[in-house]
């Protein structure tokens, strides 16, 4: 059966492209949106949202492999996304890097066997000032400069899952 969207992502979708100037500019929210609905950005999924948008499939298939928060593949349960950007670098981010790929078994890019765990090596996310960090879901892990705070980290996400969602808004209402 080929890919579709739901009624409500179609609506939802409809009243996106409503609120950008032109559909190339509301690539990124649908895809955020698409990526919900279908869990990651399959080559259907993308032709989907180009379909959808009216645009190229080159064009949406580049933005998707340009911004690291688009997924390809499946993703394990919590993505985790460890900073290596100028500050973390400086105060330990690759060792911390090192450490979650040593601990779980994985290097980025790649997911658990039991699907809990995904890494990703992020550019920057922008919590500089308490560097070394990661993120997982909505949660930020800040001055991870130990062994002891990346594994307390891992533990607390095994034991409570930070799920990632896109929550995008519904549709801006005019004059509002």
């Amino acid at each position: 059966m080929p890919l579709s969207f739901s009624t409500e992502s179609a609506r939802r979708i409809e009243a996106l492209i409503k609120q950008y100037p032109d559909a190339q500019a509301a690539s990124m929210p649908v895809l955020h949106l698409a990526q919900d609905e279908f869990g990651f950005l399959s080559d259907e999924a993308i032709q989907l949202v180009a379909t959808a948008l009216k645009l190229p499939v080159s064009h949406v298939y580049g933005v998707v492999t340009f911004y690291t928060m688009f997924r390809r593949e499946p993703a394990g349960t919590n993505i985790l996304r460890v900073c290596t950007n100028v500050a973390c670098m400086l105060t330990g981010g690759y060792d911390v890097l090192k450490q979650v790929c040593e601990r779980l078994g994985i290097q980025p890019g790649e997911k658990t066997p039991d699907g809990a765990f995904s890494i990703v090596e992020e550019e920057c996310l922008a919590a500089c000032a308490d560097a070394p960090m990661a993120l997982c879901g909505q949660r930020y892990f800040l001055r991870l400069d130990s062994k002891e705070k990346v594994d307390a980290m891992i533990e607390e996400l095994r034991r409570q899952p930070q799920l990632e969602r896109t929550l995008l808004p519904g549709p801006v209402e005019k004059g509002a």
